[in-house]
Formats: structure tokens, sequence, C-alpha cells
């Protein structure tokens, strides 16, 4: 058994470890030119944000054009899928893309990836593929990630200098533990919450429960996981007025005063949502946060606070 001295000295150099540093992408869907996906790209870099992520919907822009077409109008902004869904690809074929897309960025890939929402059976049905029940959904996720990794592995896909990074963003169980098993980041795109929802701090005590679900399901890799957080709602003060939609949109049962205690809706002067993120980094690890474009100059003013 350790000693208290022992105890106290571990206690001492886990606070002195550098906590991981936050990280901020803007994620856009609407289409536009060439040119406006060079300004999307040179904007968000100059605001300070660390990756510009695009959606994957049929009917939508290709995400792997449009990301190098921002990548290179750029020199530090980071690019990627948030997130491909794995059911429109065979693994070979996507592992093939991916590594093209991370050669010809310079290494700025971040490879989002997920289920597919059950809103996409029409885009499967238009692209003539069958639509599986959700539990199928993710589990030919799991098989994605690991035939993918396997490819990497053996070389058998354009050259990777480098172990490209996975994101994997999600809100169900089931999702969640895939996530945690595969992926460096473990993107939250909700937190569930009772229909009661009355306070901040109930969205918070909700927000722990869901990282401590995370840990759980990662075990020994959670030490090795960024950790990140779907921003569904802003509400920066002095920046306009607020954004709900995305809230209101995957939480139609709560009313619009319920949305603000969501943990992933951020409301207030923006000192006070930095301190916000710090709690969220302090206490739960979270360091990874998403938003839309809609909200790209208001949490610009969060972030400045931040670095």
């Amino acid at each position: 058994m350790a000693s208290a001295s022992t105890v106290h000295d571990m206690d001492e150099d886990r606070n002195k470890l550098t906590p991981r540093p936050f990280r901020f992408a803007v994620g856009y869907a609407a289409p536009a030119s060439r040119a406006e996906w060079r300004e999307r790209g040179r904007q968000a870099e100059d605001l300070g944000f660390d990756a510009l992520m695009f959606a994957d919907h049929l009917g939508m822009m290709s995400p792997f054009p449009t990301l190098i077409t921002v990548a290179e109008a750029t020199s530090r902004l980071r690019v990627g899928t948030m997130v491909l869904n794995a059911g429109f690809y065979r693994p070979a074929l996507l592992a093939r893309d991916v590594a093209s897309v991370d050669l010809l960025t310079e290494g700025r890939f971040e490879f989002g990836v997920g289920a597919g929402p059950d809103f996409a059976k029409p885009e499967f049905e238009a692209a003539g593929l069958p639509f599986p029940g959700g539990r199928q959904r993710i589990e030919y996720l799991r098989e994605t990630l690991g035939e993918i990794r396997t490819l990497f592995a053996n070389g058998h896909q354009p050259p990777v200098q480098r172990r490209i990074p996975v994101l994997v963003a999600g809100s169900g169980d089931r999702l969640v533990r895939v996530a945690a098993e595969y992926a460096d980041t473990v993107a939250l795109a909700g937190v569930p919450v009772g229909a009661d929802i009355d306070s901040d701090e109930a969205g918070v005590a909700a927000l722990a429960r869901r990282v401590e679900f995370v840990r759980a399901a990662a075990g020994d890799r959670f030490a090795d996981i960024e950790v990140g957080l779907t921003v569904q709602g802003v509400d920066v003060q002095g920046h306009g007025e607020a954004n709900m939609s995305m809230a209101s949109r995957f939480n139609p049962a709560l009313s619009q005063a319920q949305l603000r205690y969501l943990p992933g809706v951020l409301h207030g002067p923006a000192a006070d949502i930095a301190d916000t993120l710090r709690h969220y980094r302090d206490a739960y690890g979270l360091t990874h946060f998403s938003v839309t474009g809609s909200d790209v100059k208001a949490i610009a003013a969060v972030i400045e606070q931040l670095r």
C-alpha cells in the first residue's frame, strides 16, 4: 500500500501535468464557390480556429475536394470530415481516399466518421444502397474502422507518413463505445438529459455522467483520447442573436428555456463562456469543441479569451 507521502507526491505530479490544449473546429455544410471556400478557410485560421470540418450528405458538395481547396488557401488550419457516413463507402476505397487527402493536405487531414443518422435513410435510397438498422450501421462502422486500420498498417493505399487521427462522433451508447475503442477524438454529438432538466447544474451533471461513460468504455485508452463536444447552441453576449436551431432540432422535447441548460449550449459574456470551457477541461477532460459556420465570429471572441 502506498504511503501517505507517496499518495501526496502522486497528486502533486498529476497536478503538474500539462493539460491538453483546447482545439476548436468550425463545421460547414452549405455549398460555396472555390473562392468562398478559400475565404472560409482563411477566416477560420485568422480567428484562431484549429480545424475546418465538412459534412457528408448526398446532395451536398463532395467533402474531399472541398477540404483540399481549403487546405491550399491556409498554412496552419487542419481540415477534416464531421463526419463521413461509413455506410456510403467500402473500406478499401475509403482508405485510399483518406490517405490521398492526407497526402495532398500535407498531413493536415482529420478522418471524422460516423455510423450514419436515422434521417439519412432517403440518401441511402437515392444512392441505391440498403439502409440497415442502427445496430447494423454501428457494427459496419466498427468493421470499417478495423479494416482501414489494417490497410494503413499494411501499406495498401497511397503512402501514409504518420498516423492519421480518427474522430468518431455520435451520441448513443453503442456508438460511443465504438468511438472509445477506435477513435483518437471521441466527439459527443449530444449529451443525454432528462425531459425535466431545469438548471445549468443539471446539464453539467449529465455531462459528467457521459464523460464517465466514455472513460469506462475506453479503459486504459482514456488518457490518450481527446474528448470533444458538439456546440449545439451559441449566445455570446454582444455578438448577435442566439443561434439555437441545432439545439432545437436535436432536442425537440425541450422548451427554449430548457435548451439553455444543455452543456452543449454556450451562453453569456465571452469571458464567462471561456470559464465554462476551462471547467469542462479541468473537471471532465473536454478540450475539443466544434461549432457551426454561422457561429464562427461569436466563438472567436471566446477563443481569444483562451489563447
